[in-house]
């Protein structure tokens, strides 16, 4: 749906050529680590958007280049092997030593979970700062006409991305963990794979503005439903007072 969806916007607000490329590129690559962190503010699923993470990190190695060829015409080289290694770099092996920790460790994970938040949202502050600031000038001069798509196919996507599994019957908490998994690509990685493997320049700038777009949007989603109770009756096992949750027998 998402690269879909950038071709649409690409050409519905008549972008050139090596932006379309761009946002399709958006479109096509993996869910964003950030997304984890959001899950957790938002007291979402958490297990699940590290699923569908590492799973649509994975898929990337074939879908990315996949996609580009059959909407672009064009192919992306993709290094199979350095997707992998930072795939477990990444993702995977933070998750084990958050696991291990937590496991033989349990007192010093509550002592730093209170800050964690704050460190990943610092953190993804920095990779949009430096993404943006690599394609300052061409942001400016493409103005509301790449702002406005590149805005939309992460707000639809967050629409869709709930709107979806909820007509199929999924619980409230995997809804929105959906929701924010869909909305929130790896736009960095984007950035990155535009700026070795696109010719063109300009092809990078929609995974710039991109950034900014997915962030915002990820954490007005999380910050929004982490006040939003989840109903009683759908989930008769948590309990939520509008502050937090917590499972009960």
């Amino acid at each position: 749906m998402m690269p879909l969806l950038a071709l649409g916007l690409g050409k519905v607000f008549n972008l050139p050529l090596d932006l379309i490329s761009g946002l399709v590129l958006v479109g096509s690559i993996n869910g964003g680590q950030a997304s984890n962190l959001c899950a957790y503010i938002a007291r979402g699923n958490v297990a699940l958007s590290v699923v569908m993470t590492t799973a649509t990190t994975l898929g990337a190695i074939v879908m990315t280049p996949l996609l580009s060829k059959i909407l672009l015409g064009a192919v992306v080289p993709i290094n199979a092997a350095g997707i992998a290694t930072s795939t477990i770099q990444v993702v995977l092996l933070p998750i084990l030593v958050g696991m291990l920790a937590n496991r033989f460790s349990p007192k010093v994970v509550r002592a730093v979970l209170p800050f964690s938040p704050v460190v990943g949202v610092l953190a993804t502050c920095l990779l949009v700062a430096s993404a943006v600031a690599q394609c300052a000038e061409p942001i400016k001069a493409a103005g509301l006409a790449l702002q406005l798509p590149c805005a939309l196919l992460h707000i639809i996507g967050g629409l869709v991305g709930y709107a979806v599994p909820k007509a199929l019957g999924y619980d409230e908490t995997s809804a929105r963990t959906m929701a924010i998994e869909t909305s929130m690509k790896s736009s960095a990685f984007g950035f990155l794979l535009a700026k070795l493997h696109f010719a063109q320049y300009a092809a990078r700038v929609p995974s710039a503005v991109s950034v900014v777009w997915m962030a915002l949007t990820g954490s007005i989603m999380a910050v929004m439903w982490r006040f939003i109770p989840i109903n009683s009756d759908e989930h008769p096992h948590i309990k939520c007072d509008g502050s937090s949750c917590k499972v009960v027998d």
